[in-house]
């Protein structure tokens, strides 16, 4: 293992033995088990895809020479078929299924794409090659119009595979870093993750040709802004206490979230978040935890249902006396984000989460991560972090 000096007055054997008490009390579960309800979908090799892409097109011509009349089954992404899978902590697509029927001038332009995306899935699967949905618009932008035409198609093409978008090759561009106590192979190149300077390693979308070597960290803590990324990074934050640094810059995407999936579980070690005090944040995190609804039919793939909200909470604005003027009044679409978060069922499940939140629309407020600048900028590396993980002061 990596042998790196650890500060001496950092123990966080509180902290896991706290964070492991929901998996030894069956809270969070290993494998997950599909529910009848919901889409099975797998994250294939190469020739698995191509198998089931030739069956398709297959399938689509035989309905061509049988009935003249073109059609595709999917599985529908409409909002009513998107469900929360309680007993895994994840959004889910359902059964319901969809047909696509091309019978008039805009369905033969859908159905012209369609095939377009089958068609580069199949010469990028064929010569073992990625892309862009970017690259991926290009290559007949006067077909697609806009990048937001091709990027659902490429989503309803993963769907009817029945797939992961990575296994078919076509990936987003990366976003996404990642810093500290780790070791990965690229291919043939291997990474010390402590090495990459404060910028860290860019997470690769190529996650089938990454590798984890090996770790000695005792946590992972994903942050949302890259300026309290780079705070952190500064500060050599991992050399204290040992941990792994991400932020996606924001929201998180698909990379990024599949790679701290596979963190997760294959490291083994508790995860948190770290994200603005509004409804924003909470939001982040809960696309971290349970996936997001666009992507459900992947959420087995991206979500960490053990992922734990650190901060920044409601309650720690008034706990670590963060001053008014680093507060910023809530606005009218805050107001109205924190009330549909609080109607979420995750969300009404999770009594602390619902309460936080409920502060929040009571006191009108939120903050982001650098109001604790305003205790001098060494703060939240020396003082909120470490007492946060070693008290389990998190939701």
């Amino acid at each position: 293992m990596l042998e790196k000096q650890k500060k001496k007055n950092f123990d966080l054997k509180a902290a896991k033995d706290l964070f492991n008490e929901y998996i030894d009390k069956g809270q969070i579960k290993k494998k997950i088990e599909f529910p009848t309800d919901a889409v099975k979908i797998d994250d294939l090799n190469r020739k698995e895809v191509l198998s089931r892409l030739y069956k398709l097109v297959d399938d689509v011509l035989t309905k061509i020479y049988t009935s003249g009349r073109p059609s595709i089954q999917l599985p529908s992404r409409s909002s009513s078929n998107i469900r929360w899978d309680e007993e895994n902590d994840l959004l889910l697509l359902g059964k319901q299924i969809m047909e696509k029927q091309f019978h008039t001038l805009t369905s033969v332009a859908d159905i012209t794409r369609l095939m377009r995306i089958l068609e580069v899935i199949t010469e990028l699967l064929n010569e073992n090659l990625h892309a862009t949905k970017r690259e991926v618009f290009y290559t007949d932008v006067n077909l697609f119009k806009e990048q937001k035409n091709s990027d659902k198609s490429i989503e309803d093409v993963a769907t009817m595979l029945y797939t992961t978008r990575n296994s078919t090759h076509i990936v987003a561009a990366p976003r996404g870093s990642c810093v500290g106590r780790l070791r990965i192979r690229d291919q043939t190149d291997i990474i010390d993750l402590e090495g990459q300077g404060s910028g860290g390693w860019t997470i690769s979308p190529f996650l089938d040709q990454i590798e984890i070597i090996e770790s000695d960290a005792e946590f992972i803590l994903v942050i949302e802004k890259n300026a309290a990324m780079m705070r952190l990074s500064e500060a050599r934050f991992w050399r204290k206490y040992p941990c792994i640094l991400i932020t996606a810059q924001g929201v998180g995407n698909v990379a990024t979230r599949m790679f701290l999936k596979r963190l997760n579980k294959e490291l083994n070690l508790p995860t948190f978040t770290l994200v603005d005090s509004d409804p924003y944040g909470h939001y982040i995190h809960s696309v971290y935890l349970r996936g997001s609804k666009r992507l459900s039919y992947e959420s087995p793939f991206l979500a960490t249902p053990n992922i734990k909200l650190l901060g920044v909470l409601t309650r720690d604005l008034d706990k670590y006396k963060i001053p008014t003027e680093a507060r910023i009044k809530m606005n009218k679409q805050d107001e109205k984000r924190t009330k549909d978060l609080l109607q979420e069922d995750f969300v009404k499940t999770n009594k602390a989460w619902e309460m936080d939140l409920k502060l929040a629309l009571k006191k009108k407020e939120k903050a982001e991560i650098q109001a604790f600048a305003s205790h001098g900028f060494k703060f939240l590396t020396d003082d909120y972090l470490p007492e946060k993980l070693t008290t389990g002061d998190w939701i």
